[in-house]
């Protein structure tokens, strides 16, 4: 071996014993932490007061909880957009995705392609759907549609023309509401007459607005409405306060107190019930992360800041109705 090979043998030697040497004696590293859990909350409609809400409660639940939590929503209550939304995350391969469904059967599809690669699913105002892990209900829901009969009544009498508000026809839980309601109106109020089919219009004001117009031509005799849908009922009482009825027709429904308010202190709308719709984001992405976390999911079990639930199925249940009045609106905070 020549003198200029024998250097650069032992050269390499060195440096190779020194790099072992120190990689022996230095600390290793910490293990780098599991990333964070993605779970993603699709709701109806996006940019509306309601599902503004409910997106406090999924940035306070990622922030509480240190998971990426996110919320999406088609620009309209459209359930092929909602699809696609979901579609989309899918492949993506987010860890959970929370869904408040405009149409649970059109769901079905994508939720069982979800689940077989492993994402958990959740659904918000959907307690008959298929294909989920879990629905999360802050309500029971026959005894809140029963709840706006009753008030209804307290408001119009327990006698005379009426008309229903929805979301949509395949909102489940407008639906839902509405059939209870109308179950629970003929053994108990026979005399309220229903003037029409239930009507589509509960997410957005100026059609809630245009159809209480229609309704109030059609049928002069109108005592009240039920609007299932955050701003059903205030388009209604648009309506009624510029057609001068609000002494004469009662609205009562689901509605963001923040919002209402007004409706309410000047009479147009006369009583609005609910529940906190920050709480149910909240609510879903702590669910999501229990389940991802291996946690069982049980009667008892406390949601912070919620309360206890109860187990009916798959159906978890938070009794968390709230009565919105023209005394108590502006106590909410929301």
């Amino acid at each position: 071996m020549s003198k200029r090979a024998k250097i650069l043998f032992y050269a390499v030697l060195v440096t190779t014993l020194v790099s072992f040497l120190v990689a022996g004696c230095a600390p290793q590293a910490a293990e780098q932490p599991d990333e964070e859990y993605e779970i993603a909350v699709v709701v109806k409609i996006t940019g509306i007061p309601w599902f503004n809400r409910l997106e406090e409660g999924v940035n306070q639940a990622a922030e509480d909880l240190g998971v990426n939590a996110y919320q999406v929503g088609p620009a309209d209550a459209d359930p092929a957009q909602q699809v696609k939304m979901v579609e989309d995350l899918v492949s993506k391969g987010v860890d959970a995705i929370a869904v408040v469904p405009n149409d649970a059967k059109a769901l079905e599809p994508v939720f069982a392609k979800a689940r077989e690669k492993g994402i958990v699913i959740l659904t918000h105002e959907s307690p008959d759907q298929v294909g989920n892990d879990y629905d999360l209900e802050l309500i029971d829901n026959v005894k809140f549609g029963q709840h706006h009969w009753d008030k209804l009544v307290e408001f119009m009498g327990d006698s005379g023309q009426y008309a229903i508000f929805v979301g949509s026809l395949t909102v489940p839980l407008h639906n839902l509401w509405a059939d209870e309601g109308i179950k629970h109106a003929e053994a108990n109020y026979p005399n309220l007459e229903l003037v029409t089919e239930r009507i589509p219009c509960g997410e957005d004001q100026e059609l809630a607005k245009q159809k209480t117009l229609e309704l109030i031509k059609a049928y002069p005799d109108l005592k009240g409405i039920v609007g299932f849908g955050s701003l059903g009922p205030p388009g209604a009482a648009q309506a009624l306060t510029e057609k001068g009825l609000t002494d004469q027709i009662a609205v009562v429904g689901t509605v963001i107190p923040g919002h209402a308010a007004p409706y309410l202190k000047d009479g147009s709308l006369s009583h609005g019930i609910l529940w906190d719709p920050k709480d149910a984001g909240y609510g879903l992405t702590w669910v999501a992360k229990q389940i991802l976390d291996g946690k069982e999911v049980a009667d008892g079990t406390e949601i912070p800041g919620i309360g206890e639930i109860s187990l009916e199925g798959n159906v978890i249940k938070v009794d968390a109705m709230i009565d919105i009045t023209a005394d108590n609106v502006d106590g909410f905070g929301f």
